[in-house]
């Protein structure tokens, strides 16, 4: 048995090559091998975002509080609240965050593959972000 106790483990700015405007991302878990799965808790200030991404086994949002925005490739954007849990299968191009007038906060729940949980393409432009 492992126990991490909250705040044990240090916050962090989301980085300008995979994020637009300000996000935090504090640590959950990483389970050790065999087990592949880690998670955080990202918080996105109003109008911050991620980049276009993928992840090569999936990822699951749950939605713990504020109002966001979710959108995959070719897709419509999508609005997201506490409570929903929204799930991108492996490969699917898409990205998440904040509206432009309210924070959101959700744990991001992925595995890794390879050494890799997530491929980061392009960022979000502010007219894709808008639409």
């Amino acid at each position: 048995m492992d126990i991490r106790h909250s705040g044990s483990q240090p916050s962090n700015k989301g980085s300008a090559d995979y994020f637009t405007g300000a996000v935090r991302i504090d640590p959950l878990f990483q389970a050790p091998g065999p087990a592949r799965v880690s998670g955080a808790l990202v918080t996105f200030e109003p109008g911050a975002r991620t980049a276009w991404h993928t992840h090569p086994l999936g990822q699951t949002l749950l939605v713990t509080s504020g109002l966001g925005w979710a959108q995959r490739w070719g897709g419509p954007v999508e609005e997201i609240r506490p409570g929903d849990v929204v799930w991108f299968p492996p490969g699917e191009k898409h990205w998440h965050g904040a509206t432009p007038a309210t924070a959101m906060t959700h744990i991001a729940v992925q595995e890794v593959e390879n050494g890799k949980a997530a491929d980061w393409l392009e960022h979000v432009s502010d007219e894709q972000y808008r639409k």
